[in-house]
């Protein structure tokens, strides 16, 4: 009887187990948002935001004691994570399994290349198991012993997110500034350290950029600061180091607030330099560095659409500019003391099939970064005509770029390589002899990769008004091209930002499981040069959108995949590219994977309270003017959704996002559901505790990465 008992007793905790699991696991009904109709009206035309109240202000979201509005919009939120977590479950091993995979192929225990500045050679490394980097130097030669500016580490305990940024050396190598953010906003709290003692100076600045830049007599710093609501860089400051921040110097104002300004020293350690800058129009102050408490002198007023910026070396400054309509900009020169546009010559003349991205100067050298039919090239030329050369790369596609190069009487200069098959390269180039000493390859640790493994290639797709777009992709070499190959095409397509053709060991998680992955080189970006941009935003931004839905159904018609099959990703301006794209053609795409989306286009840019609102009207328009209104509310994703079938969607976004508010990406999912009339799935994950770049530790993102793959391979079918 009594083994009878223990039987029955057994079965009926195992049932009641498996009831309990089975009431876990159980998918929870999506939330519903309370719609709450807020009439919007401009231009004659009204708009109904029926999610309106989902937005907090910074003081609400942070409040100790939060009121009955903010509890709601928190409850709604955490609704909204909960059914992500119970809809994706079954998930969690697949995610576990990717994360761990990503995790084994890095080199936990790595450092940095050694960097001379000064005197000293800078190194940051990590230590295994942890999240955060050591920065740290030595003096003289690497032998020396190490001096541990920083172990971020052990600064970020207790923060669920931590970032340090700005850090800057005096020229004494006595102090350090830097700057640190524990909130995810990109406000920074402005500190210095003394490196021989170790200790805090006592002044800690708020609200600041992060950086400073300081003056040659090793004491007064310039930094700025932010607008506490709009978060614009509009105010420049002199501080002392030791004395209190209410006593800092005010030296420029921003009036402008489509500008934002900051501040730094230029290469030659001679001139303390402002610059403000706006989408189309750039303007620059100079003060020598060995006299601080002296005035700024303008180098050029602005003019809208001049857009220059500047170097130091010897008597003259070096101009990188777009002057006498050089759409790919030039490289001029005036006399340090005669800085007018009308002393400017030419350098470097403008061609108007090559972009020049970024020049360096040495004392023997002039080098330019320049892009060419979308690839990077870097050519190197002798100051005294003798050499005008290029640096061979020999790969179809692929990603290079000048490193910062603070030495300035070197025949070495330092740049980086890699592309989609080719981890990451650090290689020192000797430009007199044109010697190649590679000091470091990106390792892929796991045992597994291996570069002939993988394919890349570029084709290039006629949009539909006949311009021809590149596709870069890449696939492990056995995945074979067909209308059942799972193909993930990515893009961002805005303020001409180029994505490169760059390696990523995450990725390799998804080309081993037969998935590819292509990038869209639509207009928006510089891909094909400065025109390639300016045809891709204001009343041209259709392009960006078309351009990627040409290229989706070219990829189709290619017989690459299939609208069972295909997949599309962007971030940002990128997830407002994913929400265009939703809205046109939604059957194009299996799944669509859209981070912290800029997607409630008319509502944020007619709002100047919102950080980068007035400083973004170049880029988009101010719909103030009737016809730019007209134009985003033809595009708007929020504005435009209908009753349709939309695909899967994963939305993801951070709470403390300074560049998109969480609310728009909040509100977007709300009026998909009320209007979806698809059963596919829509999931929205926000992290509480992160800003527009997500966690902050390099596991943790890690961990993001994962569960953006696994919504992906879930989709497909591919569980492990």
């Amino acid at each position: 009887m009594r083994e009878l008992s223990w039987n029955k007793l057994n079965i009926y905790r195992t049932f009641a187990v498996e009831l309990f699991l089975q009431m876990k696991n159980k998918v929870k009904k999506a939330p519903v948002a309370t719609k709450r109709p807020k009439v919007m009206e401009i231009h004659g035309d009204k708009r109904v935001d029926n999610y309106y109240w989902m937005r907090l202000t910074e003081e609400q979201k942070n409040a100790e004691q939060p009121d009955a509005h903010t509890r709601e919009v928190f409850d709604y939120l955490n609704a909204e994570k909960e059914y992500y977590e119970a809809v994706t479950a079954h998930t969690d091993q697949l995610k576990k399994k990717l994360f761990e995979e990503m995790k084994g192929r890095i080199k936990e225990d790595d450092a940095s290349v050694p960097l001379k500045d000064n005197g000293y050679y800078y190194i940051t490394r990590y230590e295994k198991g942890q999240q955060y980097p050591v920065h740290t130097r030595k003096k003289g030669s690497l032998e020396a012993p190490e001096e541990i500016l920083f172990d971020v580490n052990e600064m970020a305990k207790g923060h669920e997110y931590f970032s340090l940024t700005g850090v800057d050396v005096s020229e004494d190598n006595k102090w350090v500034a830097f700057g640190v953010d524990n909130v995810s906003r990109r406000q920074y709290v402005l500190q210095f350290k003394n490196l021989e003692t170790g200790e805090l100076s006592p002044e800690k600045i708020e609200n600041t950029t992060g950086s400073a830049t300081w003056a040659n007599d090793n004491k007064t710093i310039f930094y700025t600061k932010k607008d506490p609501v709009t978060l614009r860089a509009d105010r420049i400051f002199r501080h002392e180091l030791g004395t209190d921040p209410a006593t800092d110097v005010e030296v420029y104002y921003e009036a402008d607030e489509t500008f934002s300004t900051f501040v730094y020293k230029t290469k030659s350690k001679a001139f303390i330099v402002i610059g403000s800058s706006s989408t189309l129009t750039t303007e620059y102050r100079v003060l020598p560095a060995e006299n601080p408490l002296g005035d700024f002198s303008i180098v050029q007023e602005r003019i809208r659409g001049l857009e220059y910026s500047i170097s130091h070396f010897e008597d003259y400054f070096y101009i990188f500019t777009n002057k006498d309509g050089a759409v790919n900009f030039k490289v001029m020169r005036t006399p340090i003391h005669k800085t007018t546009a009308d002393n400017w010559e030419d350098v470097i003349a403008h061609r108007s099939d090559v972009l020049l991205e970024n020049f360096s100067i040495f004392k023997e050298y002039l080098v330019l970064e320049e892009r060419s039919e979308g690839l990077n090239k870097i050519r190197v030329i002798r100051w005294d005509k003798t050499a005008d050369y290029y640096i061979p790369f020999n790969e179809e596609t692929y990603s290079t770029g000048v490193f910062s190069n603070p030495e300035f009487d070197t025949d070495i200069l330092r740049y980086g390589y890699n592309s989609m098959t080719t981890p990451a390269s650090v290689i020192d180039f000797n430009m007199k002899d044109h010697s190649v000493k590679i000091l470091k390859e990106q390792a892929v640790l796991g045992g597994k990769f291996r570069k002939e493994n993988y394919v890349s290639q570029r084709i290039w797709i006629n949009a539909r008004d006949g311009k021809k777009v590149a596709v870069s992709m890449v696939y492990h070499k056995d995945t074979v091209l067909n209308e059942n190959t799972p193909f993930l095409l990515y893009a961002y397509g805005s303020y001409g930002h180029t994505i490169s053709d760059s390696f990523s060991t995450t990725r390799l998680s998804l080309l081993d499981r037969g998935v590819v992955f292509a990038i869209a080189h639509i207009r928006g970006s510089q891909y094909l040069g400065r025109t390639w941009y300016e045809d891709g935003k204001l009343l041209n931004k259709m392009n960006t959108f078309t351009d990627f839905i040409d290229c989706s159904k070219a990829l189709i018609d290619l017989g690459y995949t299939s609208n069972k099959h295909l997949y599309a990703m962007g971030g940002s301006a990128g997830g407002l590219l994913m929400g265009v794209v939703v809205n046109m053609n939604p059957e194009l795409y299996n799944g669509v994977i859209a981070a912290v989306p800029f997607v409630d286009v008319m509502t944020t840019m007619l709002d100047e309270t919102i950080p980068l609102t007035t400083f973004e009207y170049d880029e988009w328009g101010n719909p103030n003017d009737k016809v730019y209104y007209d134009y985003m509310r033809a595009y708007s994703p929020y504005d435009n959704i209908s009753e349709k079938e939309y695909p899967n969607m994963l939305v993801i976004t951070g709470l403390h996002d300074s560049q998109v508010q969480y609310y728009e990406p909040a509100k977007w999912v709300a009026k998909l559901r009320a209007h979806n009339k698809s059963t596919n799935v829509l999931v929205f994950d926000i992290n509480m505790e992160a800003g527009h770049g997500g966690a902050s530790g390099r596991f943790d993102a890690l961990k993001e990465t994962a569960k953006e793959y696994a919504f992906l391979l879930d989709l497909e079918g591919i569980k492990a």
